[in-house]
């Protein structure tokens, strides 16, 4: 199979002179569209949509908006521009040169770190596969879209990485990552949440504010890295990893103003009357909210982590704005707190900073998720309403790390299995919940038509009318 490089595959690395890398595309490029065919979204294939494609790093490029087929989107391989004289910034080789080769003592953590992150990509695509079929507007669908295709450039991002600086190993891992699938039970995808079902549109937008918000601390942690082809591709990732997030905080968004609108109009908070109207009560965005704000927490690993220290001193991933922090860098002779349950109590306790660099990635991230539910309180505060959102204490609904299995409240009381056999119904996701949602779920793909329990957006993608058609069906 002959590729046109420039054409077919927007770069930035110099790929129509990499003879090598060239045959190894050509033989996996192939199986990712197999793959695509076969787990991207649903029945899809000849829509035109209305889709942004990055062709280049520069601002006039990376953001280009036409009419594609998705099969036929041009998945591009972009770095970030090289910082001249970049030096490493932290852990035992601060200060040298950074590494445009993968050292051979580092080589297998270096492969272990980029097939964990490349095997979220497709993971991700795979949970979505079948939302379009029920997308509550035109607007929506085209985002869903957006993000199943961005997900797959990532992947091109990772698989980049492996053919070009792991050989043969990489080769073998690039293939892996299309064959693990999402919830198989013979060969899952690496992490547990990448194994969750995204079965509404709700758990998508959930699944976009607070997964995907995982994905923007851990790439910014890796954009630190002393190998700097991985920070320089991460870096450009989270341009696009912003917009992610920002489908899922303006979809809930949206559901709770529709929900708040009804509240307004029909007088009423009971949830069961809102549900016979057609919308989703408070009470239930909140359960959802815990479900999905707890699974991507342990996304982030132990409390205190041998193998996060280990990264961290060999410069293969720093902390979230590394740059920013007013330390050594070397963090030896630093602690911080980490949770442990001591006299029936959740208390904090010091742990080596190294060790709890896991943790402190995990406090960043909840910092910069309680800013969202801020900003979704105020929606249901305009319309004067009696009920506020929260973020559930980080120990919450724990399955990884010293915390797992134990019974935590969301507001981090320690409780019995008694206690929490009462009352985990009112905080976590019931069958019943899902089953409603779920009736909800009804495809409506009319120009400025919107499900009933979804508000329409405040403007539209790129600035289109709300008359506009992001999707052409065949």
């Amino acid at each position: 199979m002959s590729i046109n490089y420039n054409e077919t595959i927007p770069n930035n690395v110099n790929l129509a002179s990499d003879k090598t890398l060239q045959r190894a595309l050509e033989h996996w490029q192939p199986e990712f569209l197999s793959w695509w065919q076969d787990m991207g979204p649903e029945g899809s294939s000849q829509f035109d949509v209305y889709l942004r494609t990055a062709v280049s790093v520069e601002p006039s490029g990376w953001a280009h908006f036409d009419y594609v087929k998705m099969p036929d989107y041009r998945w591009g391989i972009f770095l970030n521009p090289a910082e001249k004289d970049r030096r490493i910034s932290f852990g035992d080789h601060q200060g040298q040169p950074v590494w445009q080769e993968v050292p051979g003592e580092y080589r297998a953590n270096l492969r272990r770190i980029i097939v964990t992150q490349g095997d979220t990509e497709p993971a991700s695509v795979e949970q979505q596969r079948h939302l379009g079929l029920t997308a509550p507007s035109l607007y929506d669908l085209r985002n869903l879209f957006q993000v199943n295709v961005e997900e797959g450039r990532h992947l091109w991002a990772m698989v980049y990485l492996l053919h070009r600086h792991f050989g043969r190993d990489g080769r073998e891992e690039a293939e892996a990552l299309l064959q693990r699938r999402s919830g198989d039970a013979d060969n899952p995808r690496i992490l547990t949440a990448f194994n969750e079902r995204t079965p509404d549109w709700l758990s998508f937008f959930m699944f976009t504010y607070f997964t995907d918000r995982d994905g923007k601390f851990q790439l910014a942690a890796l954009a630190e890295s002393a190998f700097d082809p991985l920070a320089r591709t991460t870096r450009f990732m989270l341009t696009e990893e912003a917009h992610h997030m920002f489908v899922g905080e303006s979809g809930v968004a949206r559901t709770i103003q529709r929900t708040c609108e009804v509240m307004a109009e029909e007088k009423t908070d009971d949830p069961e009357r809102l549900r016979r109207l057609g919308v989703i009560d408070l009470p239930t965005i909140q359960r959802y909210i815990n479900f999905h704000s707890s699974v991507t927490v342990d996304l982030f690993g132990s409390d205190v982590s041998s193998n996060a220290a280990t990264f961290y001193t060999t410069g293969l991933k720093g902390r979230y704005e590394e740059s920013k922090q007013a330390d050594d860098h070397l963090l030896k002779d630093m602690s911080y707190q980490v949770l442990a349950v001591d006299g029936g109590q959740l208390r904090e306790s010091d742990a080596p900073a190294l060790n709890a660099l896991n943790e402190r990635l995990r406090d960043d991230f909840m910092k910069d998720s309680q800013a969202g539910v801020n900003r979704w309180n105020r929606i249901i505060q305009k319309q004067g309403i009696d009920f506020s959102f929260y973020l559930p204490h980080k120990a919450f609904h724990r399955q990884i790390g010293p915390l797992a299995g134990l019974k935590i409240s969301p507001s981090g009381q320690v409780i019995s299995a008694a206690e929490w056999e009462a009352s985990s119904s009112g905080w976590l996701p019931t069958e019943s919940d899902r089953n409603y949602v779920q009736s909800l779920m009804r495809r409506v793909v009319e120009p400025e038509k919107f499900a009933n329990w979804i508000a329409p957006p405040q403007v539209g993608v790129n600035r289109q009318p709300a008359s506009f058609q992001y999707v052409r069906f065949a």
